[in-house]
């Protein structure tokens, strides 16, 4: 029994170990990444996204690249609770949606996912949704009723892409560019 409890303990400071790692200041030269779980229904979903956003690239990335990748997953995560319908073979009755935020820091890039279980591709606006000539007083008047956190994410991300999970479901991606490979900001 004192070799079980033994096991257990350690398997305990394993685990926090990892997750202690993740509120250290990343290391750029190796890469840094951290994936977090959220739910649709939880009502702070989107500000815990976007407060975990802000911890884990804090002091790792300009603040002005910092500021946009919250904005752009606050959006993403948005689209999630907003319009996602999970894929029959992963609906369950009464469960919660699942979404999962990727960060992957690297010395030149910042990439972040927002995986969720609808296959249903994403709209990706192709270009501007109204002529600059329409532009008045009024253009809210003129804008799409969809896909302008996407639109968003196409303009402060360097590049956005979705990819199709196995089993079901996506993942949108966005790729934030650090200015001359500088993946860490002088403290």
């Amino acid at each position: 029994m004192g070799a079980r409890r033994e096991r257990r303990l350690e398997d305990l400071a394993s685990e926090l170990d990892a997750y202690a790692h993740w509120f250290v200041a990343p290391d750029p030269s190796s890469g840094h990444f951290l994936t977090l779980t959220l739910f649709a229904e939880c009502s702070s979903t989107a500000r815990i996204a976007r407060d975990t956003t802000s911890v884990f690239l804090r002091d790792a990335v300009p603040d002005d690249v910092m500021y946009d990748a919250q904005l752009v997953v606050s959006e993403l995560v948005g689209n999630v609770v907003n319009h996602v319908v999970p894929d029959r073979c992963r609906a369950h009755a009464g469960g919660a949606r699942r979404i999962d935020v990727t960060f992957k820091l690297y010395p030149k890039w910042l990439f972040i996912g927002v995986a969720d279980e609808d296959s249903t591709p994403p709209l990706l606006p192709m270009g501007d949704f109204y002529s600059p000539e329409l532009v008045t007083e009024f253009s809210e008047a003129v804008l799409a009723d969809s896909g302008r956190g996407l639109m968003l994410a196409q303009r402060m991300a360097a590049a956005v892409w979705w990819t199709p999970k196995q089993g079901g479901g996506k993942t949108v991606w966005c790729r934030f560019d650090l200015d001359d490979g500088v993946g860490l900001v002088p403290s």
